[in-house]
């Protein structure tokens, strides 16, 4: 893997969040995971990479751009109750040393990943469970339905 699998263009001192996303989704497609990146979590954040197992099992994983980032946001702190797994996604040049150790890592590029770490399982409540995992439906389902719609910003009322 090279730096420039991840390196942003607007700036190569950070990596590029979209890339290690892809890579990411890749690495649980793989791993028999459907992945939806920028998750609504029932409190409002939203996590940056969510991922239904074929069993229910739900992974989050929180993509991390660079040390920066790393240390200006603390909101995955709650992520793991809402989850069976919590990983970090990071490049191959992330200082792997800040990483704690309750939640597992996951080293990618634009076009995959391999888990260095894995991540302690966190067990859902069976109602958690339910309730995420139809809102995870519906929202690939809602994200389905709007592949190919015209945005507002293209729609015209002229006709």
């Amino acid at each position: 893997m090279s730096r420039d699998d991840v390196a942003s263009t607007a700036n190569p001192l950070i990596d590029d969040a979209q890339a290690l996303t892809r890579g990411a989704a890749r690495l649980l497609w793989h791993m028999g995971y459907s992945a939806v990146p920028e998750f609504s979590l029932p409190d409002g954040r939203r996590a940056d990479l969510a991922a239904l197992g074929r069993k229910g099992e739900i992974t989050i994983i929180e993509i991390k751009s660079g040390l920066a980032d790393f240390r200006a946001d603390s909101k995955w702190t709650n992520y793991a109750g809402y989850c069976d797994r919590l990983y970090f996604a990071v490049s191959e040049r992330f200082p792997r040393d800040v990483i704690p150790d309750d939640a597992g890592l996951i080293i990618a590029d634009g076009f995959g990943g391999a888990i260095v770490r894995e991540s302690p399982i966190l067990k859902l409540a069976p109602a958690r469970r339910k309730a995420l995992t139809l809102r995870f439906a519906r929202a690939a389902a809602d994200r389905l339905m709007r592949v190919g719609e015209p945005s507002a910003d293209t729609a015209s009322t002229a006709d």
